[in-house]
C-alpha cells in the first residue's frame, strides 16, 4: 500500500518550520493552514474485475474553498463514470459500496470524445456513512490496525472523495480532499512499515500561462530525517541555506486553475411546475481568465446534473432564436445526454436523470452598454437595472415531472447547483498528463478536447452554505376523507370506462337510426 499526503499552503497563510516536527516514521504538524489531499494506493480485489473503467467522483453539500492545483469541481453528490465487462452487473457492487438505488438500466451514456465509451450514473448522496464502512469491512477487515479505520472515517469530513480503479495494474486508488478548516491542521501522519510520501507545498507566481509553480518541502518516511526542499520560499532562504539544502524549481501545467470569483443559485418563487433557475454571477467573472494564453480562445459554461425529477427541453434549450438566447443570457447548448421525455411522469423512467453543458453569454460590459445606448435611444428610457447591477443573472427553464399524490400536495425535489467554468483551448504541445495532482473523468471535462484548460468559478458565497436546491413540487393532495393513490387509479378506470361506453353507445343509437 502506498499513501501520499500533500497540504496546499493557503497564499498568504504564515508557516514556519517550527509547526513540523519530523521522525523516521511520522510528521507532526500544527496549526498548518493549509487544503489538504489523501492518496491512498493498494491493489485491487476480485468485485472490481468486472470493470475496464471505473471513476467515481464524490461532493459534499456543502459549500468549500478549493485552492490551485486542486480547483477541480463536480455538483453534490456521487458521480460514477465506468465501462462494464461485457455481460457484468455493475449495480451490485454499487449499491453495496455506497448504499445507492442502482440497476443495470438507470445509467446513461453521455458523448464524451473517447474512444472509450462510458456509462454514467448519478446519486444525490449526501453521506459517505456507507462507504466508510464498505472500507473497513473489505479494506481493513479484522486484521488491520486501528489507523486503517480511523483514517477512512476521516473521509465523512472531506470535501469531496474520488475512487479509480486501474484494470491494467489492477490498483484501487482513493483520494480525498479536504479544504483548509479553522485554525488549521494540527495532526501526526505516517506509521510504522509504510510507503508514506509527504509534501508540504505553497503555490508560487508563475511567468507560464496555464502553468502551476509549487514550492516547499517533501519528505519520505522511512527514509529521510529532514524534509527536502523543492524551492526557494522568500526569507526562509537563509535558514534552509544554513542547513545546505539546495534550491530547485518544480513547475506543471495544470487543466484546473481557481478564480476568485463565486457564484450563486435561486429558484423565482413560486416555482410550480416550470421553474426558472437563476445563475447569479459577478460582472467581472464575464472577462476571460487573466491566467489564460493570449492565443487562447475562451468561452463560459455551465453543466446541470439534473435529477430525474428535473429535466429541461433539449428543443426549447437549443433553440437559434437569438431574442430567446438574449432573455436567458445563454449562447448555445452544446451536449445533453439521459432522460429527456417531455411527458413522462418520475415514476416511468428508468434513467436516474440527464446532463446538460451550456455556453453562457459572456459579452463584455462595453458590448452590453452599447446595446442598452442603443434601445434607450430607441425607446427612451432611462437606464437599465441590470446594468446598474454588479451582478449578472443568467436563467434556464427547467421543468418538473408529476410525482405521486401526497397528504400535503407537496413533494420535495432536490437539485444540486451546476458548475460553472470558463474553458479554454492550450496549445497541442502542452503536456497535461505530468500533473501530480491531475484530476480527470469528472464527467464534463470529457465533452471537450484533452488539453484544455479549465478556470472554476465556486458557488456559494458563505462556508457550509448548502449547495443543493429543495423545489416544493405541487403534487395531488390526499385529503383526510380516506382519498388514497389506489382509489384515484380505480376512479380514474372508472371514468375512462364510461366515457367509453357513452360513445359507444352514442354510435350505437346513430347507427340505428341510420338503418331505420
Amino acid at each position: 500500500m502506498k499513501t501520499r499526503y500533500t497540504f496546499i499552503l493557503r497564499p498568504g497563510a504564515p508557516f514556519t518550520l517550527d509547526q513540523t516536527t519530523l521522525t523516521s516514521s511520522s510528521l507532526s504538524v500544527r496549526n498548518l493552514d493549509a487544503a489538504r489531499e489523501e492518496r491512498v494506493t493498494f491493489p485491487s480485489d476480485e468485485d472490481l474485475e468486472k470493470f475496464h473503467d471505473l471513476h467515481i467522483r464524490w461532493t459534499t453539500e456543502r459549500a468549500h474553498d478549493t485552492l490551485t492545483p486542486f480547483a477541480s469541481r463536480v455538483s453534490a453528490g456521487l458521480h460514477v463514470l465506468f465501462t462494464p465487462v461485457e455481460g457484468a452487473e455493475t449495480c451490485p457492487l454499487l449499491n453495496d459500496a455506497f448504499g445507492v438505488e442502482c440497476s443495470e438500466e438507470s445509467s446513461i451514456q453521455p458523448p464524451i470524445l473517447s474512444s472509450q465509451r462510458f456509462s454514467q450514473f448519478y446519486s444525490l448522496l449526501p453521506s459517505l456513512d456507507h462507504f466508510v464502512d464498505y472500507i473497513q469491512r473489505k479494506i481493513c477487515g479484522e486484521s488491520s490496525g486501528d489507523e486503517c479505520r480511523t483514517r477512512s472515517h476521516s473521509l465523512l469530513s472531506a470535501d469531496s472523495v474520488d475512487v479509480d480503479y486501474d484494470s491494467i495494474l489492477h490498483t484501487l486508488t482513493i483520494t480525498g480532499h479536504w479544504s483548509p478548516p479553522e485554525g488549521g491542521w494540527t495532526e501526526t501522519l505516517g506509521g510504522e512499515g509504510r510507503n508514506v510520501e509527504i509534501g508540504l507545498l505553497g503555490v508560487e507566481s508563475s511567468n507560464e500561462p496555464e502553468e502551476v509553480k509549487v514550492g516547499g518541502f517533501l519528505a519520505v518516511l522511512g527514509q529521510d530525517d529532514k524534509l527536502s526542499m523543492i524551492s526557494t520560499l522568500g526569507k526562509r532562504e537563509r535558514w534552509l541555506k544554513a542547513r545546505w539544502i539546495e534550491p530547485t524549481l518544480f513547475s506543471f501545467p495544470s487543466r484546473h486553475h481557481a478564480l476568485e470569483t463565486s457564484y450563486s443559485v435561486s429558484f423565482t418563487a413560486p416555482t410550480g411546475l416550470h421553474p426558472t433557475m437563476t445563475i447569479s454571477l459577478p460582472r467581472r467573472s464575464l472577462q476571460r481568465p487573466a491566467l489564460a494564453a493570449p492565443e487562447a480562445t475562451c468561452a463560459l459554461h455551465t453543466y446541470l446534473t439534473l435529477p430525474s425529477t428535473v429535466f429541461a427541453d433539449k428543443y426549447q434549450l437549443s433553440s437559434a432564436d437569438p431574442l430567446f438566447l438574449r432573455s436567458h443570457r445563454l449562447r448555445a447548448l452544446h451536449a445533453v445526454s439521459g432522460e429527456t421525455d417531455l411527458e413522462a411522469p418520475d415514476w416511468s423512467v428508468p434513467s436516474w436523470g440527464s446532463t446538460w453543458l451550456l455556453e453562457i453569454d459572456s459579452s463584455s460590459p462595453e458590448e452590453e452598454e452599447e446595446e442598452e445606448e442603443e434601445e434607450e435611444d430607441r425607446n427612451d428610457t432611462g437606464s437599465s437595472i441590470e446594468s446598474a447591477d454588479e451582478m449578472m443573472n443568467m436563467t434556464i427553464p427547467l421543468h418538473l415531472r408529476y410525482l405521486p399524490p401526497s397528504e400535503s400536495g407537496y413533494r420535495p425535489a432536490s437539485m444540486p447547483w451546476p458548475v460553472v467554468f470558463w474553458a479554454c483551448t492550450s496549445q497541442e504541445e502542452t503536456p497535461m498528463g505530468v500533473n501530480p495532482f491531475d484530476r480527470v473523468d469528472l464527467g464534463w471535462d470529457g465533452l471537450f478536447a484533452p488539453r484544455t484548460t479549465f478556470y472554476h468559478l465556486a458557488p456559494g458565497g458563505s462556508s457550509g452554505q448548502s449547495l443543493v436546491s429543495e423545489i416544493p413540487v405541487p403534487v395531488l393532495q390526499l385529503d383526510a376523507t380516506g382519498l388514497t393513490s389506489v382509489s384515484i387509479e380505480l376512479g380514474t378506470v372508472l371514468v375512462i370506462l364510461l366515457g367509453v361506453a357513452w360513445v359507444v353507445s352514442r354510435l350505437a343509437f346513430s347507427v340505428k337510426r341510420k338503418t331505420q
